[in-house]
């Protein structure tokens, strides 16, 4: 098949491409850095041209909700339009396990409107929320970073790896529109500050953690807010066995 990756060159992306290739499809790689702008639209069409299915994988950095929103909301529309005008029969969306749960957050704001679209959209679709990745306690964690102290909120998250999302992205889109949401999550429950505690030892680093819910995460976020929905697909890969790896 011919399928279309937006946000080839970032890691899930690229991780989607790379799962592709493997399994012998021709992959379209989506990106800014080669000259297809989702933001106005420029090259779109020239690369939806005989493309079977799109996968977004696309990802926004604003902090500010109304800029996240207007982001997705732009993107989307321009993909699912070029989409429509190319016939793509298939478009899937990686999203985020608990976006419906969650106010106040900008980045969850601008996917809810990222699922509307796809959902109120013509081109037949799957939604795939995720949980956290497995790198997210260190990705979280270096945000606040200052002489070797980082604030961390206590999440419950299941975290999954990020090839294993790539690795069902890569299935679902060579496969039949669902037309509903097909959850996917890492195998076992985590604590978010201990995982990043384990990921600091594992790198061979000492940063003092202090746990708190006055960042970026609040309370609205706590107890099972961020764990997957009932019934959701399990992914192989566990945290240790991520942890691992980094060695």
């Amino acid at each position: 098949m011919r399928i279309a990756v937006a946000g080839a060159t970032g890691n899930i992306g690229a991780l989607t491409v790379a799962a592709l290739e493997r399994d012998g499809h021709q992959v379209v790689r989506i990106s800014r850095s080669l000259k297809v702008d989702l933001l106005t639209g420029e090259g779109l069409d020239e690369a939806l041209a005989g493309v079977d299915a799109v996968i977004d994988a696309t990802n926004c950095t604003a902090s500010d909700p109304e800029e996240t929103v207007r982001y997705f909301g732009t993107t989307t529309r321009k993909l699912l339009d070029a989409g429509q005008r190319a016939g793509v029969r298939h478009h899937v969306l990686l999203s985020i396990a608990g976006v419906s749960r969650v106010e106040g957050n900008a980045h969850y704001a601008g996917k809810r409107e990222q699922e509307r679209l796809v959902a109120e959209g013509q081109v037949p679709w799957t939604i795939v929320p995720a949980t956290q990745f497995h790198d997210f306690a260190e990705m979280v964690t270096s945000w606040t970073e200052q002489d070797g102290v980082a604030t961390v909120a206590p999440l419950l998250v299941q975290p999954i790896a990020p090839a294993d999302v790539a690795d069902v992205l890569a299935e679902i889109a060579v496969g039949d529109p669902k037309g509903h949401y097909v959850d996917v999550a890492g195998p076992e429950p985590q604590d978010l500050v201990d995982m990043a505690r384990r990921t600091h030892l594992a790198r061979g680093r000492e940063v003092r953690l202090v746990p708190t819910w006055s960042g970026l995460f609040g309370p609205a976020m706590a107890g099972d807010v961020l764990l997957p929905a009932e019934g959701a697909r399990i992914a192989p890969t566990t945290f240790d066995q991520w942890l691992a790896g980094l060695g």
